[in-house]
């Protein structure tokens, strides 16, 4: 048996709209004026419906009566607790049109569309720069604002965004989620794996302008250009030197600050850079991984080797 449709009576004179009862037809013509009955007693504010009020009244309040039943988290409005619960259900019922891309919100597919048509309505008021996702220009705002709301409960470093504080503290757990799936490289951060994916494919699409030298990666390229230019702009703010690099400057700053981060497991020694670290650490295992080819002897590091080699290249000459 077919279902009867109930029919829409009310109709509104304004924008022609047809509602099932009158209740709903008055509720709907208050859009179209300025008449806002229900007022906050707290600030004022001013709105058309009585659950728009009540909601409002919440952020004064700080009443969350919306809790999820897995993980106990509190909501002030139960359209926020539904997205929430797509969390633990995976549930991704907003498709684009145009890619295989679903989300668990209806506004992150609608900002998700302007990757496609290269819209970016959120503009930052201070700079020229402009975003397809309003989170992107709240997180870029805070380069002008200086603001770092995220502080790590391990060791107290400060971030400006909530991701760049979750990777920091696989620094301190260890997790590498990210793995190569050639060689089973794990990566604290899916942009390291995209660059070492590089090292297997051997493309390397960025070119200089200047000599055509060729780097896997874009940020590689950006620093060799600074060879050709002489570009410095990494300044150390006590002794104004500059830097090429940012390593550079870091490891600069370690002078003033007399902080030697990498320290000897075997003796109480410590360094500045890494890499003068693992050179110390091979006396106590007294590895020599660079051989001269001439005479067979070796050494703990290549500057070593290559001020050995000088002595072959003198007995060379005399002999000629």
């Amino acid at each position: 048996m077919e279902k009867k449709t109930k029919e829409k009576n009310f109709h509104c004179d304004i924008c022609g709209s047809s509602f099932l009862t009158s209740s709903y037809l008055k509720r709907h013509i208050r859009s179209h004026s300025d008449d806002k009955p229900f007022s906050c007693l707290i600030c004022g504010a001013s709105f058309l419906w009585k659950s728009y009020l009540e909601r409002h009244l919440r952020t004064h309040t700080g009443e969350k009566p919306f809790k999820c039943e897995t993980c106990n988290a509190a909501f002030s409005e139960k359209v926020h607790m539904h997205e929430h619960m797509r969390t633990h259900s995976g549930e991704k019922p907003y498709k684009c049109e145009l890619c295989s891309s679903s989300f668990s919100q209806k506004s992150n597919m609608l900002q998700h569309m302007h990757t496609h048509t290269g819209q970016k309505p959120y503009a930052c008021k201070v700079c020229d720069s402009a975003f397809a996702w309003q989170s992107a220009l709240v997180q870029h705002m805070r380069v002008h604002s200086g603001e770092k709301p995220y502080e790590c409960e391990v060791c107290g470093s400060k971030f400006a965004s909530n991701s760049n504080m979750k990777k920091h503290i696989r620094t301190h757990t260890g997790e590498r989620p990210h793995s190569c799936i050639t060689c089973g490289s794990a990566f604290t951060v899916r942009s390291k794996l995209n660059r070492h994916m590089s090292t297997h494919t051997g493309v390397k699409p960025f070119r200089c302008e200047v000599c055509n030298v060729n780097f896997s990666q874009k940020s590689h390229l950006e620093r060799h250009v600074r060879v050709h230019t002489g570009e410095k702009p990494f300044s150390c703010e006590t002794c104004n030197i500059s830097f090429a690099e940012k390593s550079h400057l870091v490891h600069h700053m370690q002078k003033h600050t007399g902080e030697k981060p990498y320290s000897c497991d075997e003796c109480d020694a410590s360094y500045y850079r890494k890499s003068h670290l693992v050179q110390h650490v091979k006396k106590h295992t007294g590895e020599r991984p660079f051989r001269c080819e001439e005479c067979y002897s070796s050494f703990t590091t290549s500057s070593h080797l290559k001020r050995h080699k000088t002595i072959h290249s003198r007995e060379n000459l005399s002999t000629s």
